[in-house]
């Protein structure tokens, strides 16, 4: 995904960024850089810490969380559209769980210094990000 204009409206559906005005899109879309993973391969790794945002543009991927006496457990599945390691970017900690591409997964990485700086710059677009991140963590806690 190189072209700005179809990067920006990739972006557009993706669930955290969809109530952003076009402008706020077209600066993430700036900023964004494209990763390819192959099926296998891990694509970020638990305890380790984080670097950025993930969106999945195209494939699939699986958030696998390997617990204290070694059984690992699929806790997630991603998509397109869906996003995963927004809280290592918000809280500097380790990695919860690794990911690892299912197939061939394309994917829009948001380092964590791009993130915060846009959102230190732009109240309004920290606070819809926020709004829809609050709205997943209660639809989580209503699966639980």
């Amino acid at each position: 995904m190189s072209d700005m204009e179809e990067t920006t409206r990739f972006l557009a559906k993706v669930p955290l960024f969809q109530n952003l005005k076009k402008v706020q899109l077209q600066s993430l879309a700036k900023s964004v850089v494209p990763r390819e993973y192959a099926a296998g391969e891990e694509i970020v790794t638990q305890g380790e810490g984080g670097i950025g945002l993930f969106v999945v543009v195209s494939g699939q991927a699986e958030a696998i969380h390997t617990r204290g006496d070694g059984t690992k457990v699929v806790v997630n599945t991603f998509g397109s559209t869906d996003f995963f390691g927004e809280l290592a970017v918000l809280n500097d900690e380790p990695r919860t769980a690794s990911v690892v591409a299912k197939e061939e997964t394309k994917c829009l990485v948001l380092t964590r210094w791009e993130l915060l700086g846009k959102l230190k710059v732009d109240g309004e677009m920290a606070v819809v990000i926020l709004q829809e991140l609050v709205k997943r963590f209660q639809r989580t806690l209503g699966v639980l």
